[in-house]
């Protein structure tokens, strides 16, 4: 077992104090929007092995079979499938959908094949891999998640009381709901730039004015002034999450973080298109590829279980559970045929003999015995096979 040493990656939309105040450390006044804990290649995770400082990706680079265990590998190849986060969000993430298998194998053969880089502005995707994703919430979690039925979507618009919204809720009046969510959206993201400004302005103009449902979509201008995802925004389901409760996305749904703390659990890929509230690439026609146009409640999942809390997903790569250590609880006995990610998000319990912090994780190969004892929070992170 490994205490692990993470990156905290500084995005422009991360939190100040969220990740800060969890560590127990001073902030340094810059965002702190999301720490990694894996073997993913843009910041693997950090452990000493005896001859130094290494890598969790070379750590399984050398022995996958060792540290994953044999059923692992044979299932997901030799590499970490999965990709646990702390992500502290103090203003919008960028709207965005990720690929299913299929989709993201294609598209990574296609920009290799074109010779796009890797690192390139409008790459759309870095790997070929899914993005299935869990956040959880450690604090009270605002994000967006699936469309709306077309006509909350119209009556939503309408009460905006804009003129230049009017053709979009027509739209969604007078289509069955998967063409006139394609077109709406479609038409949101193609529409004249500085047309869409005023629209934009006006909109959130009237949204800080009448407060209730439209708040949430209030601030995002103050974020993004005229990006036309403003607008693609008041198409999806506003969700509040409480501590403890989480949301599971799947491929193909379009969905933004908003803002609080969450620990997130994702299959190991970095895939993204984007539809707005961002400065970067957003590729419509690959988009409404991968889109799918249909109206979605978003599901508040809770844990289930007792003793290991489990958030089930449809998802192999990951599995996400909980224990709450009360003090004079017996130990938990971890199962050992998986490999395992475990991290302390509140008191001081032990794993085995290491002692965690809030923050502090641990990388637990498969094969290896573990107790969870003391008193505490930790959120375990593996794989199904």
């Amino acid at each position: 077992m490994d205490r692990l040493t993470n990156t905290i990656r500084p995005y422009a939309w991360g939190s100040t104090t969220a990740i800060p105040t969890l560590l127990g450390v001073e902030p340094t006044g810059e965002p702190q929007a999301e720490m990694w804990m894996g073997a993913h290649p843009g910041a693997p995770s950090r452990l000493e092995r005896g001859a130094g400082a290494t890598t969790l990706a070379a750590v399984i680079a050398a022995d996958a079979e060792g540290e994953l265990g044999a059923a692992t590998v044979a299932k997901f190849g030799p590499r970490l499938p999965f990709l646990l986060k702390l992500l502290a969000a103090g203003a919008p993430l960028s709207l965005q959908v990720h690929p299913d298998l299929a989709q993201a194998k294609a598209g990574f053969e296609d920009e290799e094949r074109r010779g796009v880089p890797i690192d390139a502005g409008h790459r759309n995707y870095k790997d070929a891999n899914h993005k299935p994703e869990l956040i959880c919430a450690l604090t009270p979690f605002d994000g967006l998640c699936g469309f709306r039925p077309p006509l909350e979507a119209a009556e939503l618009l309408e009460g905006l009381g804009v003129d230049s919204l009017k053709p979009y809720a027509d739209l969604l009046r007078a289509h069955p709901e998967e063409a006139a969510l394609r077109e709406v959206l479609t038409a949101v993201l193609t529409a004249d730039r500085a047309e869409m400004a005023r629209t934009v302005t006006e909109a959130a103009a009237a949204a800080e004015r009448l407060g209730g449902p439209y708040k949430a979509y209030a601030g995002l201008v103050h974020d993004y002034p005229g990006d036309p995802g403003v607008i693609a925004a008041m198409l999806l389901n506003h969700v509040q999450l409480q501590p403890g409760e989480a949301m599971f996305l799947g491929a193909g749904i379009p969905h933004a973080y908003l803002d609080g703390l969450g620990v997130e659990l994702m299959a190991n890929s970095d895939n993204v298109l984007r539809c707005g509230l961002t400065p970067k690439h957003v590729d419509v026609p690959e988009l409404l590829k991968v889109v799918i146009f249909e109206p979605s409640a978003p599901g508040v999942l809770r844990p289930e279980g007792d003793g290991e809390e489990v958030y089930e997903t449809p998802i192999d790569e990951f599995r996400l559970s909980r224990f709450t250590l009360a003090p004079g609880g017996a130990p938990r006995a971890l199962p050992d045929t998986t490999p395992q990610i475990l991290l302390c998000t509140a008191g001081a319990p032990r794993a085995g003999e290491l002692t965690l912090a809030p923050g502090e994780s641990v990388f637990v190969p498969a094969g290896e015995m573990v107790e969870l004892s003391g008193t505490g929070t930790v959120f375990r992170a593996t794989v199904v096979v």
